[in-house]
């Protein structure tokens, strides 16, 4: 997955290649679906709800520049895979999910892959985690109709946001800097992700 999926596509930071190579993928999908864990592919967990492609995980992890001290906000949680990946490239992670029995798998699939330090909340994602901001950097696994300002609010200034941001089922995956002069889009690239739903989601 690492040669083939993210190194061969231009995934350059080595910390991300290291963090994908060490998380057990397998333990974030369902039982039927583990011979298809490391496929190119977002994949079903219930709910109406998927396991991001690893290629997406890991662009997204690269575009937060993560260097290791940091306090990191994943927004849906889904199955736990994305907040293990950030608590190897992270001091602190926080990951919110919508759906309590989502939640409930991600708190139950981190602590059998050893991840039990990140701390699983549920709530409105799209409303972020006001008791624990602000964060350094905040990802989010689910497309907005567009910048969600609670979310950015919640940043760290020059702290990192990488959101699917457009309409269902197109959009970009933007990376936003909280700056003195406001929300600063300093990269975009074409994404599919699902929606978020809830308050500043769809």
């Amino acid at each position: 997955m690492v040669e083939l999926q993210l190194r061969s596509r231009d995934v350059a930071d080595e910390r991300v290649l290291a963090a994908m190579e060490r998380v057990p993928r397998e333990l974030f999908v369902p039982d039927s679906l583990r011979d298809r864990a490391y496929d190119d592919a977002a994949l079903p967990i219930g709910g109406g709800q998927t396991i991001s492609q690893p290629y997406m995980v890991a662009r997204i992890c690269e575009a937060l520049a993560l260097r290791g001290d940091e306090r990191v906000l994943d927004v849906g949680s889904g199955s736990g895979y994305q907040a293990a990946v950030l608590a190897e490239l992270a001091a602190e992670v926080d990951t919110i999910e919508r759906m309590p029995e989502l939640a409930e798998l991600a708190r139950a699939n981190l602590l059998a892959a050893g991840y039990d330090r990140v701390r699983v909340h549920t709530g409105d994602g799209s409303r972020g985690l006001s008791e624990r901001a602000p964060f350094d950097a905040i990802a989010v696994a689910a497309a907005a109709p567009e910048l969600p300002q609670t979310l950015y609010e919640q940043l760290e200034p020059r702290g990192r946001l990488v959101v699917p941001v457009g309409r269902r089922g197109i959009q970009r995956l933007e990376v936003i800097t909280r700056s003195p002069e406001g929300p600063a889009v300093i990269r975009s690239v074409p994404c599919r992700f699902v929606p978020l739903v809830g308050e500043e989601g769809f």
